[in-house]
């Protein structure tokens, strides 16, 4: 049986993936499926757009097996109908999705239907009007917490904060590196603002970004279009290296340069971005066996349900300048539109607004 209060409308809006390297193509009359055990039907407001879904519409993630499929998988939006055995939000409650599992039911993902078309998806989708997801991948909204600031704590802000606040931990005085400055990027950047650190340094090709990272806390800023990203770090450091690097661009190159950075004897670098299927980094063993260490990061080691209340609680202080990652908003129709600005590095975190 499904616990139901709310209006919920036969069908929805929705940008589909049909075929990998196309458009997403906007669907009008999305039938939404019956609701089953642990999920939960949510009318989104708001959306967020990350480059790892710029990755699977393009193709760059190798074959795609379940096309055609919708996608997203932050946002923020209030709950119309919860199904059997949901006891971690009710209808009426507004929450924030994303794809970083957390406490609940962990359901598969819906299938939805276009006349005789069998449209896919997963735990947690955001590109449509409507939603069907898992219990384990909503939050209640806390709080004073802004709808559209929300969509950060889906993806962005738990998996760049969530690196330097649960698995970095900088120590006193160390200097850290940050290759990339987009929504991850710039949420760690935020969260090194927590430690006492002796240099924060920003790297990035996009000016503009530099600046913001100026006041979002960084000491040091480098363009590698026309600076030498290791000739100055190795100024900065006296040609130690740093202690920690963040890579967040999303290209084997730059993991490469980020681990080659730090410092032998300790150094650690930590990835969390989406390099296209197939291409491999390079290192050196021998930089392994002399103490470097490179690592891996999914979703910033976050756990939703105790992180995303703690984040909010630090935004409401006044600690996370999130409205500066903010830059564009845009309708469901103009999605394509933000794909390729973000693709272009023309913004920082694209937010759908329905």
């Amino acid at each position: 049986m499904i616990k139901q209060n709310l209006k919920v409308p036969k069908t929805m809006k929705g940008a589909v993936l049909w075929e990998t390297g196309k458009p997403l193509s906007i669907e009008n009359k999305i039938l939404i499926p019956e609701l089953n055990h642990g999920q939960v039907l949510i009318k989104i407001a708001f959306s967020g757009v990350c480059r790892s879904q710029l990755m699977e519409v393009r193709g760059y993630r190798g074959i795609d097996n379940y096309l055609p499929h919708l996608l997203g998988h932050e946002g923020c939006g209030q709950v119309v109908s919860i199904g059997k055995n949901v006891k971690k939000v009710g209808v009426g409650d507004w929450v924030i999705l994303g794809w970083i599992k957390g406490r609940g039911i962990n359901s598969k993902g819906a299938i939805y239907r276009i006349d005789n078309h069998k449209i896919n998806s997963g735990p947690v989708t955001t590109f449509s009007t409507y939603s069907v997801v898992s219990e384990n991948r909503v939050v209640k909204l806390p709080k004073s917490l802004p709808k559209d600031i929300a969509v950060l704590f889906g993806c962005a802000l738990p998996t760049g904060a969530g690196m330097v606040l649960n698995q970095i931990k900088p120590k006193r005085n160390s200097v850290i590196a940050i290759f990339g400055l987009g929504g991850i990027g710039l949420s760690s950047l935020i969260a090194c603002n927590h430690f006492n650190l002796s240099k924060v340094i920003a790297i990035d090709i996009s000016n503009e970004k530099l600046e913001i990272a100026k006041d979002f806390g960084a000491t040091h800023t480098i363009n590698p279009k026309i600076q030498s990203t290791r000739k100055v770090i190795q100024e900065i450091t006296n040609g130690n290296g740093v202690d920690y690097t963040i890579e967040s661009a999303g290209y084997t190159k730059t993991i490469e340069s980020a681990f080659d950075l730090v410092k032998i004897n300790g150094g650690k670098c930590f990835f969390a971005s989406h390099p296209k299927k197939g291409d491999k980094i390079k290192i050196d063993p021998f930089d392994l066996i002399s103490g470097k260490n490179i690592y891996g990061s999914w979703g910033g080691g976050c756990k939703p349900d105790k992180d995303i209340p703690l984040l909010a609680t630090m935004y409401n202080k006044g600690k996370l300048p999130l409205d500066k990652l903010i830059t564009k908003k845009y309708t469901l129709d103009e999605i394509n539109l933000a794909l390729n600005d973000l693709e272009n590095f023309n913004v920082f975190r694209p937010i759908i607004v329905f």
